[in-house]
């Protein structure tokens, strides 16, 4: 079902910047938006992904949306927001990029139906630039002191930072991109975080300029913590949309761990629930915030949308270990990452593989090689109590032995005292 854009935007606390006229345009007509993704890396991360959702609720509304891989551009890196000039990649490592990229947008976009979506790559077009063309037919038109007011520029400058040709150069490359797709795909929107309603402005005055056309920017405010700190960000680095990068259980918990007063913010933004299923959501975890019902709803929409229901399952399985509702099964699939993960904290005991191969006897390995019971009475009365698990499995053996049998990843064993007490064994070699 159509809708208005920006209405949906301002609802869901997205909408920053725009150009006057966009709001009449946009109800005159089905119109062609774009935004700009840099492939500076073989995946997007969830610092991307409110881009991407603008994208999405742009094509939801009719309009035509357009994903530009920076491709030439991502050779230099854009230079908003950047203390100092970003590494420079080779073609390469852009090209390998971009294709990753493009199968994670595949995931949002619909690339098949009437307005369907587009993917360009910026680099067909400058490949063979000639590069007086470049400086007669775009430097002239944007002056040095425009350039020098815009923000980013303007703050390294003041900062007295170095400001290289090539990055001064971007803002130029970057609004020829705008003229280039007004021109030849009929685009007359650019769209991105609030840190580049410069380089958007800078585009929207090229094309007026150049050919006299009219071009409009939007942009959406850039996301972070309810706290300041940055969004997408953790002690790990950055949470990823590649599961080789952020296994699909990291990334549900950076969800189900983020603070009320951001899941109030971020399920707006990320999800597509409508306005009143979100307000009723709201409501309800206001009344039993304990449930943390916003999160999990949060956590599981999103996980789903990048990654899988399976994957979504799997790391629900994952997060329930600790509460002792997980399986044997649902801890041998676990990664030795999210593993480690799980149990950040609980107390871990090195032990030699060369005791473990000679077999130890249960009471032993609970009492003398972990030091988890203080005597091997009080074991035997948890062991006959039902109290004590191994990999999740109830010991009701006191005769049992510890062997590599037992091991997980070939190098760990879990043990359970009572509901809520683990113990990690890393057994080294």
């Amino acid at each position: 079902m159509k809708f208005d854009f920006l209405e949906e935007l301002r609802w869901r606390g997205m909408l920053h910047d725009l150009m006057p006229g966009l709001d009449e345009l946009l109800k005159r007509e089905v119109v062609t938006g774009y935004i700009g993704f840099d492939p500076t890396a073989d995946s997007l991360h969830i610092g991307n992904l409110a881009q991407i959702m603008l994208l999405l609720h742009f094509q939801k509304a009719g309009h035509k949306p357009i994903a530009l891989i920076g491709g030439a551009t991502g050779m230099i890196g854009d230079p908003s927001g950047k203390k100092e000039e970003r590494k420079l990649l080779s073609i390469e490592q852009i090209n390998h990029n971009q294709e990753c990229i493009k199968k994670q947008l595949e995931k949002f976009l619909d690339f098949s139906c009437e307005n369907s979506a587009q993917l360009v790559n910026n680099y067909i077009w400058y490949e063979k630039m000639n590069p007086l063309f470049f400086f007669r037919d775009v430097g002239k038109y944007l002056t040095v002191n425009y350039l020098l007011n815009k923000g980013f520029i303007k703050d390294r400058m003041a900062a007295g930072q170095e400001l290289s040709f090539t990055e001064f150069n971007y803002i130029l490359m970057q609004a020829y991109d705008f003229l280039y797709l007004y021109e030849n795909m009929g685009c007359k929107l650019q769209m991105g975080g609030s840190d580049q309603w410069g380089n958007i402005t800078a585009g929207a005055e090229l094309i007026r300029k150049r050919i006299r056309g009219d071009a409009f920017g939007l942009t959406i405010p850039l996301i972070t913590k309810a706290d300041g700190s940055k969004f997408g960000k953790t002690e790990k680095g950055n949470v990823w949309l590649d599961p080789k990068k952020t296994s699909p259980y990291r990334f549900y918990q950076f969800w189900l761990n983020v603070s009320d007063e951001d899941a109030i913010t971020f399920i707006k933004i990320f999800t597509l629930l409508d306005q009143q299923t979100i307000n009723m959501l709201v409501e309800e975890h206001k009344s039993a915030p304990h449930l943390r019902s916003l999160q999990k709803t949060l956590a599981k929409n999103i996980t789903i949308r990048v990654h899988s229901d399976k994957d979504y399952e799997a790391a629900l399985e994952s997060s329930e270990i600790l509460f002792g509702k997980g399986t044997k099964d649902s801890l041998l699939k676990l990664t030795e990452d999210d593993l480690l993960s799980i149990f950040e904290g609980v107390p871990q005991t090195e032990l030699e593989h060369s005791k473990i191969e000679e077999g130890i006897p249960l009471i032993d390995f609970l009492v003398d090689y972990s030091s988890i019971f203080p005597s091997k009475g009080e074991a035997k009365k948890m062991i006959a109590g039902g109290g004590v698990s191994i990999n999740k499995e109830k010991m009701d053996n006191v005769s049992r032995t510890i062997d590599t049998s037992l091991l997980i990843k070939d190098k760990f064993i879990l043990v359970q005292k009572g509901k809520k007490n683990y113990y990690l064994i890393v057994v080294k070699k």
